[in-house]
């Protein structure tokens, strides 16, 4: 009896020991945030983005040790490795104290918000992305709907796809990997498309979404072109611009769209090559210094563009 008495108070002493332990926190916006719960450090990391921040994972067979995020964490299920046929693999996973057994087909999504618990398992080899959004992000986007202190991003278990999310995670994959002109205003329109789709369909409330016909006021636009016209060699950020005209991103995208018949990422590329045409016209600059100028990271991104928009290669567009 003694004995039994023993092993009993001992379980009981791990335990309580067990939850005295903290349970460890991910804070995305540190480098190298997860390396210690997993196998192998990311393959690409995100750098310098504002609202969001993407990891590109390959890992062995693991098992993750209870933790929580700071940030609410989108994951991501990538086609398997080279080499493998299976279409889809197995593990188990614990949100906010709910276990359930997941079937993990490729491009499948779970949901993970911040603050809540959560642990996963992954029976073989996977590839897999995890996106990290601020939560202030979706206050600030959804603020003109709701009462930005009632978002409340709903936990999703790794059963379901969703495109829109494959095409944000792709598009910002392709950005970490090869970048290119205008990558903060693409970044920008991106996580402000996410933030809406996530405030549509997986927060408890839903925000009424207004119609617009009118689009932006003549004052407000020309506010908003002039400081465009001002600031093209820079990389003009979506966030700056619709600070111009007093109103949020997403508001911003849809009225802007109404008024000139594009986006303002259309538009301002539309800007730098006409600027372009008129240095190579006017002016004794080379052709890099010209790319630079306008806006563009070098003189194969302005070529690249200036012929899609124009019909023939800066030097050609010289010699004619």
């Amino acid at each position: 009896m003694k004995s039994l008495h023993l092993v009993i108070l001992a379980i009981f002493e791990q335990k309580v020991r067990l939850q005295e332990q903290p349970i460890s926190v991910i804070d995305y916006r540190k480098a190298n945030a997860a390396n210690s719960l997993l196998p192998k450090p990311s393959l690409l990391s995100s750098s310098g983005w504002s609202n969001i921040h993407l990891e590109v994972y390959q890992q062995p067979k693991f098992d993750i040790a209870e933790h929580q995020h700071t940030m609410h964490v989108i994951a991501y299920g990538l086609p398997c490795l080279p080499g493998e046929q299976r279409l889809s693999s197995s593990g188990e996973r614990w949100l906010d104290g709910k276990l359930r057994r997941e079937t993990r087909n490729n491009g499948d999504i779970a949901i993970i918000p911040a603050d809540i618990s959560h642990r996963c398992n992954w029976n073989t080899s996977v590839q897999f992305m995890v996106l990290a959004v601020e939560p202030l992000l979706l206050k600030r986007v959804g603020q003109d709907w709701v009462n930005p202190d009632r978002i409340e991003l709903v936990p999703q278990f790794m059963t379901e796809q969703d495109a829109l999310m494959q095409g944000i995670f792709l598009t910002l994959r392709d950005e970490i990997e090869l970048g290119g002109i205008g990558s903060h205003l693409l970044v920008d329109s991106l996580e402000t498309a996410l933030a809406i789709h996530l405030l549509r369909n997986y927060c408890t409330t839903s925000p009424k979404l207004s119609t617009y016909s009118d689009g932006l006021s003549q004052a407000k636009l020309a506010l908003v072109t002039d400081y465009i016209h001002e600031h093209l060699h820079q990389d003009l950020k979506l966030s700056e611009i619709a600070a111009i005209a007093q109103m949020s991103p997403y508001h911003f995208l849809r009225l802007f769209k109404q008024s000139m018949g594009i986006t303002p990422h259309q538009y301002i590329l539309q800007r730098r090559i006409h600027q372009a045409k008129y240095l190579l016209q006017h002016s004794e600059l080379n052709i890099a210094d010209i790319a630079i100028g306008v806006g563009f990271s070098g003189q194969s991104h302005l070529t690249r563009y200036f012929k899609r928009m124009v019909g023939m290669t800066p030097k050609q567009f010289l010699q004619a």
